[in-house]
């Protein structure tokens, strides 16, 4: 059973880390989607230590207000309304099934847009609940709307993306989107290992993000640090056959045989990988 609390906070807008963003709003602590293999399971090590990851979500039902007040404090200080890109979210999911009743990402988007915000807002789920607030995106100046997207297999994608919808469902918030106006991109992350045996889906999988109108796609290969690994095949126990081709994952032989697949793909499905290259984590 889902433990929610809910929470204050101090602040909301937090610099980033990551190469393509400036700042990230995380409007939730947790991820009640519980993907096997998210690093950002760490948090539930000195949030909720006692809990497992997917297993708990505290609402940050103050962070509308809070963003609002730095906002402004960022404006005067800058005498800008554009600070860089805000990204929704690096270490939850904006849209998962608790923003359906507290609303606190919609909330903060209305902010952004209330504010006239200049810069980018870029937003990556995995719920078809995105498609809710189009109205919002239409009201920002620069919206970007990403879903991530492993496989076009929906028992796959539950096998290992825990209670994350189906990858048929957002692969159609994907074209939905786009039909509205809303520019969109897919996260190809992490990439599957049974991808290198088995070409012809990864090949399907890029014929259906084209055909879905997205303006890009990130490649991650899948992050298999120490602390991931132990969480991922502790569950990937359950099928030893399967746990070989994760551990062939780990070697720099395997990852150049899949790039020499996918980078040929995306030149002949016309999709631009928006970091030029696939990204990757050290193990």
């Amino acid at each position: 059973m889902l433990d929610i609390k809910e929470i204050r906070v101090k602040s909301v807008l937090t610099k980033s880390g990551l190469p393509d963003a400036d700042w990230v709003v995380n409007p939730y602590v947790g991820c009640a989607f519980g993907c096997k293999y998210c690093y950002a399971a760490f948090i539930g090590r000195w949030k909720r230590p006692k809990e497992d990851w997917g297993g708990f979500v505290d609402v940050k039902i103050n962070a509308p207000e809070i963003l609002k007040a730095e906002l402004e404090r960022l404006g005067k200080k800058l005498q800008s309304k554009n600070f860089g890109t805000v990204f929704f979210s690096s270490v939850t999911d904006p849209y998962q099934g608790v923003e359906g009743k507290y609303e606190v990402t919609q909330k903060c988007l209305r902010v952004l847009a209330d504010f006239g915000y200049e810069g980018e807002v870029s937003i990556l789920t995995k719920s078809p609940l995105v498609c809710r607030d189009i109205d919002i995106f239409r009201q920002l100046k620069n919206a970007s709307i990403g879903l991530t997207i492993t496989s076009l297999d929906d028992e796959v994608s539950r096998f290992l993306e825990g209670n994350a919808p189906s990858v048929s469902l957002r692969m159609g918030a994907l074209k939905k989107l786009h039909l509205a106006g809303i520019r969109t991109y897919a996260f190809v992350g992490p990439l599957l290992p049974y991808f290198t045996a088995r070409s012809d889906k990864l090949e399907n999988l890029f014929a259906e993000l084209e055909n879905s109108g997205v303006a890009g796609i990130y490649i991650e290969h899948i992050n298999l640090s120490s602390k991931i690994r132990v969480r991922l095949f502790e569950y990937l126990s359950k099928t030893p056959d399967i746990i070989s081709y994760f551990e062939k994952a780990r070697m720099d032989e395997y990852r150049q045989s899949l790039e020499n697949i996918i980078y040929p793909l995306a030149k002949k499905y016309n999709l631009k990988i928006i970091t030029g290259k696939v990204l990757q984590h050290g193990v």
